[in-house]
């Protein structure tokens, strides 16, 4: 493998442009924003915030107190006037889709998403770390399951952090990924269950940090996982792989085997700035293994309404990738961040929350709706 292909719908040539016109539009943010706002993850407005565009950007899908949201039906009338952050509702597990929408200065009009048929296996992948990709994997997975499909999740990552986070302890599996991968292992043999109905696991252990090296003199090595899957395929609606923060061996295997790849993007910068190696490194395995792969969903993350970059890479996002992006977008909460640490899924952990409603509605419109 060593001509990159243009990835279909030239997204490299994509990708790139949106870098280009972020750097000199992010001049410009600066000026606004002033030295002061340089950090936008820390929760800081606008020094002189207009009201009319606090309400119309930050209502829709901004961050969330973490410590109140179990409080959500206390939260209502309590809010400064000139707080950016929203107001948490009574009824939050019923907030309509539009709640947590991207902002109308990003959205694009409405088309309807392409719905390849079932069964679908979809790579989660995003060689930069730390941009929700398990988070992804975890919480997608556990809404498919809950609006009734099968679901299967496959731990790719050395780390073992979907696993975990789904309730599996990795230190006490009699097998795992590493086994399949390395072994010849039937999946089936691996797969344990969540406390999700619907909901499976092929859980990662800690030796697979080493199966990259292991895998090199390997026959066959960039298909092991496809053959794996092969088998088990017909028995699950959706089968989610969650990919490491690498492009090697371990992530060529869930793109080989994939027939769609989803790439989660943060609303920053930085995590924009890997994606055209992404699209390329695509190209080559539809070159060289899997003539099916296509980048089908791209999916915003950790969105902040109380920042102007977020809603910016949001546009340009849109602009370039079109229906790529799914509509709704994930806001960044301390609730999201503190499921992992009980072994559950957003859903089962504060199914009241703006996360868990996010991730039901991204849910809903991957899949087209209900099973």
């Amino acid at each position: 493998m060593t001509d990159a292909p243009t990835p279909s719908g030239d997204l490299e040539e994509r990708g790139d442009a949106i870098f280009a016109q972020l750097r000199t539009s992010s001049e410009a943010v600066s000026e606004e924003r002033g030295s002061a706002s340089e950090e936008g993850l820390d929760g800081s407005t606008e020094d002189t915030p207009d009201p009319a565009a606090v309400a119309g950007a930050a209502r829709p899908v901004g961050a969330e107190d973490g410590l109140e949201q179990s409080k959500v039906a206390a939260a209502g009338d309590d809010a400064s006037p000139t707080d950016a952050e929203p107001t948490a509702s009574s009824e939050a597990s019923e907030l309509p889709p539009e709640a947590i929408e991207a902002p109308a200065s990003s959205a694009t009009p409405s088309r309807s998403r392409p719905i390849p048929p079932l069964p679908r296996i979809m790579a989660i992948a995003n060689q930069k770390g730390g941009v929700g990709k398990t988070t992804t994997t975890v919480n997608l997975g556990a809404c498919l399951a809950d609006i009734g499909y099968r679901v299967l999740v496959v731990d790719l990552d050395p780390q073992g952090n979907a696993s975990t986070g789904l309730g599996i302890n990795i230190r006490g599996l009699q097998a795992s990924m590493y086994d399949v991968m390395l072994s010849d292992v039937p999946i089936e043999d691996c797969v344990e269950a969540s406390s999700v109905r619907n909901l499976f696991v092929a859980p990662a252990s800690l030796d697979l940090a080493g199966a990259e090296i292991e895998l090199v003199p390997a026959f066959s090595r960039e298909l092991r996982l496809k053959q794996a899957l092969h088998e088990v395929r017909e028995d699950y609606d959706y089968v989610l792989i969650d990919c490491p923060p690498s492009l090697g061996l371990l992530t060529i295997n869930g793109m080989a085997a994939a027939s769609e790849v989803l790439v989660p993007i943060q609303c920053e910068y930085y995590a924009l700035e890997g994606l055209g190696q992404l699209l390329r490194n695509v190209g080559l395995v539809q070159k060289n293994l899997n003539p099916s792969l296509e980048v089908s969903t791209i999916v915003l993350v950790m969105y902040d309404a109380r920042t102007k970059l977020s809603d910016q890479v949001a546009a340009e996002v849109r602009e370039h990738f079109g229906e790529k992006v799914c509509r709704i977008v994930i806001p960044r909460t301390v609730r999201l961040s503190e499921a992992p640490s009980f072994g559950q899924p957003i859903i089962a952990f504060d199914p009241t929350s703006r996360g868990a409603v996010a991730y039901r509605e991204l849910a809903k419109e991957v899949s087209g709706g209900s099973a």
